[in-house]
C-alpha cells in the first residue's frame, strides 16, 4: 500500500468566469487559475507544490478538496472520482481529508472555545460522543504540543504558532490520512516557523499521513517533500525530487525561482547566469514560461532526463551563449538565503542571521 498512490490528479482545471453588467451579467472572460495540473502522491510521502503568488496553488488544493468544484478533470482518492461524487458520499469522503490554513486566527471561530473548535467535526462525522470527545481533545492537544487545561480558552488568547497548532489538532481530529497544508507556516514568526515544520513530520512518521505542502519557501519545501512540483500561472513547469530540483532544475523557471531565491537579499547585483522572463504570449502553445534562451530545449524533458518539465517555447538571444541543455550542467546551485541546518536530526533554522532565528525548545511565548 505504500507503494501506491493515495492521492491521483489528472488534468485538472479550474476557471474563474470574469462577468461584465448587473442586470444582464454576461461572461467575457475567464481567470485560469489551474489549467491542466497533472501529479499523484503516494501513501504516506509528501508533494511540495511551489510558485510565486497567483500561480494557482492553493486552488489546486481547494479542487483536491472539493473546496472549489473543478471545472474540468479528474481528483482520485485511491480508487474514488472524487469530481463524480454526490453530497453525501463527498461527505464521508471529508473525513479522510482535510486542510491546514495559512492563517490560524481567521481559520478558527473566535466565538468558540478550543474544546468545541477541535471536537465539532468528531460531532459531524460521528467519530465520538459525549465524554469521549473531551478526552480525545486533549488527547489531540497534547499530540501538537499544548496543555489539556488550553482546551477552555479562545483563539484570542493564545499566540500564532499555538494557534497554527490548534488548527493542526482539528484536521487531525477526523483521523485523516491525507492533508492539505496550504502554507502552514508563511504567517508564523522565523523561530516558529521551524517548530510547526518538525511538528508535521513527527505527525506524519507518526501516523503514515500524507501531504501536499504548499509554499514559497524552497528551502521549507526541499526539507519536507520527497517531491517537488513547481507551478507558473495555472500550469506545473516541473515535477521532480527535491534534491534533483534544488541541484539540477530542468525547466528555465525553476531555475530563475531558485537563483532569485538566491541573490534576494543581493538585488544590486546580477548574477552571470540570471535570465529575464518575457511573460508576453503566456497563453500561447507550449509552457506559459518564455525565455531568453537559444536554442531550446527541444519538447518535454522527460524525453531527455526521464524526468518531467514541460517544453518552452523558443525566444530571442543567448544566455552568454549556453543553450539551456549546457546551463544544466554547471555546477550546483548555492545554497539560498533560507538555508536549513541540521542539529541532532532536527530542523534548527530557516533563516540564519536573522533575529530570532534559533529555536527555543518549550512553548512559543
Amino acid at each position: 500500500m505504500e507503494n501506491e498512490a493515495l492521492v491521483t490528479v489528472n488534468n485538472l482545471v479550474k476557471y474563474f468566469p470574469v462577468t461584465r453588467g448587473l442586470i444582464l451579467e454576461r461572461k467575457i472572460a475567464d481567470v485560469k487559475a489551474v489549467d491542466g495540473v497533472s501529479f499523484s502522491i503516494k501513501q504516506g510521502d509528501t508533494l511540495g507544490l511551489v510558485g510565486e503568488s497567483g500561480s494557482g496553488k492553493t486552488t489546486v488544493g481547494k479542487c483536491i478538496l472539493q473546496i472549489y468544484p473543478p471545472t474540468s478533470g479528474e481528483v482520485f482518492y485511491q480508487d474514488a472520482d472524487l469530481v463524480q461524487l454526490d453530497k453525501g458520499e463527498l461527505r464521508q469522503m471529508r473525513r479522510h481529508m482535510q486542510p491546514i490554513y495559512q492563517d490560524p486566527y481567521s481559520s478558527l471561530d473566535p466565538r468558540m472555545t478550543v474544546a468545541d473548535l477541535i471536537g465539532e467535526p468528531m460531532v459531524v462525522h460521528g467519530i465520538a460522543q459525549g465524554k469521549e470527545i473531551r478526552e480525545r481533545v486533549n488527547e489531540l492537544l497534547q499530540l501538537v504540543g499544548l496543555a489539556p487545561y488550553m482546551a477552555e480558552r479562545y483563539p484570542h488568547m493564545f499566540s500564532g504558532g499555538q494557534r497554527q497548532r490548534i488548527g493542526i489538532a482539528r484536521a487531525l481530529a477526523c483521523q485523516p490520512s491525507f492533508l492539505v497544508c496550504d502554507e502552514p507556516v508563511s504567517a508564523l514568526d522565523v523561530s516558529i516557523q521551524a517548530q510547526i515544520v518538525n511538528l508535521l513530520m513527527d505527525l506524519q512518521e507518526k501516523f503514515n499521513l500524507t501531504y501536499l505542502f504548499i509554499a514559497h519557501d524552497l528551502a521549507v519545501v526541499k526539507y519536507i517533500s520527497q517531491q517537488v512540483a513547481v507551478m507558473y500561472l495555472g500550469k506545473i513547469m516541473e515535477v521532480s525530487t527535491s534534491e534533483d530540483l534544488y541541484n539540477e532544475p530542468l525547466h528555465p523557471y525553476t531555475l530563475g525561482v531558485a537563483i532569485g531565491r538566491a541573490h534576494s537579499r543581493s538585488r544590486s547585483r546580477a548574477h552571470p547566469r540570471a535570465a529575464r522572463a518575457d511573460r508576453r504570449d503566456s497563453q500561447s502553445a507550449g509552457s506559459p514560461f518564455r525565455l531568453q534562451l537559444s536554442p531550446p530545449l527541444p519538447g518535454p524533458a522527460a524525453d531527455l532526463f526521464g524526468r518531467d518539465a514541460a517544453a518552452h517555447r523558443p525566444g530571442r538571444g543567448t544566455l552568454r551563449g549556453l543553450p539551456f541543455v549546457q546551463l544544466r550542467t554547471v555546477a550546483p546551485m548555492p545554497l539560498m538565503h533560507s538555508q536549513v541546518k541540521r542539529k541532532t536530526g532536527r530542523l534548527v533554522s530557516l533563516y540564519p542571521g536573522r533575529s530570532g532565528a534559533s529555536i527555543r525548545q518549550g512553548p512559543e511565548q
